[in-house]
């Protein structure tokens, strides 16, 4: 039964994905021009990330910040006020600077939901349990992600992500991507529904 959903839920990822490039379009077209003629530098942030069986794959997003940001940052979500472009809080407070990597999923790489990917030298320092995020693609969507990115602490993000994996059902995504959406135009609590959801699943 688990194996069916996965490939229901690939095949999601590339329905979803494929109408998002083809109804999206002006979106990326405006982004792209946006990011462009207000700070200098690439359009496109593109880095290696680790993803499924620990392969290391290169993640893209619109760029947020000015330059060309080093490939071996070691920080996750970090904002430093002085590099922020002139649109880059507001791609990534409605997630858009996340749109590319709906490249990522139709590649393969990612799916629309599922643990972010982290850096390679952030796994050296992986425990057995934390590396059970491995299991599942990463994803553009996360709980984790969404609301424990500048609030939280590392080990609580990971915590989540593999608390993801190991109750992972269709369901749950669906769950996700409804809150994630509630939490970017209504600005809710993400934590608050997870814990809400994981208490439902466990009832």
């Amino acid at each position: 039964m688990r194996d069916i959903q996965l490939a229901i839920k690939r095949m999601i990822d590339l329905a979803a994905c494929s109408a998002i490039l083809i109804v999206g379009f002006p979106i990326f077209l405006v982004t792209a021009i946006l990011v462009k003629i207000t700070s200098t530098g690439p359009i496109f942030f593109i880095q290696s990330r680790v993803g499924k069986n620990q392969k290391v794959y290169k993640m893209i997003k619109f760029r947020t910040m000015t330059g060309t940001p080093e490939e071996g940052a070691t920080c996750w979500t970090s904002v430093d006020g002085a590099r922020i472009t002139l649109i880059g809080n507001y791609l990534r407070d409605y997630g858009i600077d996340e749109l590319p990597q709906v490249i990522n999923v139709i590649c393969g790489d990612m799916s629309i939901v599922g643990p972010r990917p982290p850096l390679p030298v952030q796994v050296e320092n992986y425990t057995p349990e934390q590396r059970k995020v491995f299991f599942m693609r990463p994803g553009v969507l996360s709980l984790a992600a969404i609301e424990g990115r500048r609030t939280i602490s590392i080990h609580e993000r990971i915590a989540l992500h593999v608390k993801y994996v190991e109750n992972w059902s269709l369901m749950l995504d669906f769950r996700i991507i409804w809150r994630c959406l509630f939490v970017v135009l209504c600005r809710k609590n993400a934590m608050e529904v997870f814990i809400d959801d994981k208490t439902r699943m466990e009832k």
